[in-house]
């Protein structure tokens, strides 16, 4: 019994020890993920239009071919958002839930400039740990004019014409320039300052042209 061990710890010692690293090793935590998605949106002289695709994929994965970018506020105001799919439920939510508190507290629905605010607050509210999401808000405001919100991922915003937004902005962008802005065409007409001169329609038909 002895011998058996002594030669056990002999073995033992004559072992290879594990190998020794030369680089530390390092454990990083992400957590975003980007799930894609583009929306646009265009204000009008009396109407808002607002378009999203409705594909969620994640690197090359598609995992969902039916989730809508787009999200009902009131019945004046509509969020069309692309990114982390998760960020955008929670914000979803969020503004859900603040615009609730304040109709029951005023008694009526916040109007769409005041959305377009809160929304920069909530934004920016979180810029050192930002919601994963690039938003666009569209409405009409209390004259019945549509108004169209850009945002970046900390709350800047402005009012716009047109914007889109997303995985597809690089190859949409440059469309809505010049049919809706007008740009490189010398002789069109300018539009008027925060809205297009075409009608429902005509602006309906170039939307879905865009997204196709």
């Amino acid at each position: 019994l002895l011998c058996a061990r002594l030669a056990a710890m002999a073995a033992l010692a004559l072992a290879p020890g594990p190998k020794e690293c030369k680089e530390p090793m390092q454990q990083r935590f992400y957590p975003y993920d980007y799930n894609g998605g583009t929306a646009l949106a265009v204000a009008g002289a009396d109407f808002a239009v607002v378009a999203g695709d409705t594909r969620m994929s994640t690197g090359f994965n598609i995992m969902s071919r039916s989730v809508s970018k787009l999200f009902k506020l009131t019945k004046d105001t509509v969020l069309a958002t692309a990114g982390f799919r998760g960020d955008i439920t929670t914000l979803q939510k969020l503004l859900r839930a603040k615009l609730t508190e304040y109709e029951q507290q005023h008694g009526e629905p916040m109007k769409v400039h005041a959305v377009a605010q809160m929304l920069a607050n909530t934004l920016y509210g979180r810029r050192f740990f930002p919601y994963y999401t690039w938003n666009v808000l569209a409405g009409l405001d209390e004259n019945g004019v549509g108004c169209v919100y850009s945002y970046d991922p900390v709350g800047n915003y402005e009012r716009v014409r047109v914007n889109v937004t997303g995985s597809g902005e690089s190859l949409i962008q440059p469309l809505l320039d010049n049919q809706f802005e007008r740009q490189h065409q010398q002789k069109a007409p300018r539009p008027p300052p925060l809205s297009v001169d075409l009608s429902l329609d005509e602006t309906v038909e170039l939307v879905k042209v865009e997204c196709s």
